[in-house]
């Protein structure tokens, strides 16, 4: 066994370099081999420009370099970040087991959204959570926003706020050890995810044969099938990260609905939800498709067409 550690590529923010270090802690249990993070700056940290604004894979394309250039071993993503077209030098080693992926309200005065009154000003960094905010008649304010977790909710419960409340992902504040300050986890039929969201990709070159076989024991196949529906769906609909698309794929056993992460007795199935909302969130598509984890694709796929037959695609084009 050899003693020489595994370089691990991560971005340098607290959230990225705590779950990576996750990552790194499981992989050293695992195969008893030492892990080193190394922390890479992506353009997305630099910029305070909308993400929306900066592109898909704004996040993740430094941490490919580095590893193209064999100047790290493994990188850690936030999956939802990812590009949804293969890379053909890369490979998707492992996806552990995933956060809870549901969206997640901190607001002032601990009130949940049916709290908040009319003209309350909420921030937020995603199309998808604008429009859908939007889309729930609660005439708030809706403000785009940037910035960390702690930059987020400082806006809120800070000494200088100027927010009553943010949306934030609930897997980034309980990876952070923050779940406390959450004063509503929301409702997947309110807010529905962002495909992936939650869950980690760890990536290596697709030549490292050695290295793939050894990223296996951090696979947890359950989240790798639900996401790998959720990002079909968003590929077919040739949407980015940054549009106002979300899906959400759970494991269902003997007909009744389980956790996202498959456990328990009974035939596992996928029940995958899909929704595409106008950015002004006055129009809405929402359908829902059921298989096997085995065809998780073809689920993801066959899903997309059926929004875009619904006319899908005439949302995403709207402007506001």
């Amino acid at each position: 066994m050899t003693t020489t550690p595994l370089r691990l590529g991560t971005r340098g923010s607290a959230l990225a370099l705590t779950q990576s270090q996750t990552v790194a802690d499981e992989l050293t249990a695992a195969t008893g081999r030492p892990v080193e993070l190394v922390p890479i700056v992506t353009r997305g940290d630099t910029s305070s420009a909308p993400v929306a604004e900066l592109g898909v894979g704004v996040f993740v394309s430094a941490l490919r370099d580095a590893l193209l250039a064999g100047e790290i071993d493994i990188a850690v993503h936030s999956y939802k970040d990812l590009p949804t077209t293969e890379h053909p030098r890369l490979h998707i080693g492992a996806v552990p087991r995933r956060e809870d992926p549901r969206d997640a309200l901190v607001a002032r005065d601990g009130k949940t959204l049916a709290d908040l009154a009319p003209g309350a000003l909420i921030g937020t960094g995603a199309v998808r959570r604008i429009a859908q905010l939007r889309s729930l008649g609660l005439e708030l304010q809706v403000t785009p926003i940037r910035g960390n977790v702690d930059t987020r909710i400082a806006r809120v419960l800070g000494p200088r706020a100027d927010l009553d409340a943010v949306v934030l992902a609930h897997a980034g504040l309980a990876r952070l050890g923050r779940t406390a300050e959450i004063t509503e986890t929301l409702d997947p039929m309110l807010m529905l995810p962002a495909p992936a969201q939650g869950a980690l990709a760890v990536e290596c070159r697709a030549g490292d044969a050695d290295l793939v076989e050894t990223l296996a024991a951090l696979d947890h196949a359950p989240t790798r099938s639900a996401v790998l529906a959720e990002r079909a769906l968003l590929a077919t609909l040739e949407a980015g990260c940054a549009a106002p698309v979300a899906a959400y794929a759970r494991l269902v056993r003997g007909g009744h609905a389980g956790s996202t992460f498959g456990d328990g007795p009974g035939e596992e199935m996928i029940h995958l939800r899909g929704a595409v909302i106008s950015p002004d969130g006055v129009r809405a598509i929402r359908l829902s498709r059921t298989g096997t984890p085995a065809s998780a694709a073809e689920i993801g796929k066959a899903l997309a067409a059926d929004l875009l037959d619904a006319g899908a695609d005439t949302l995403m084009g709207s402007t506001e």
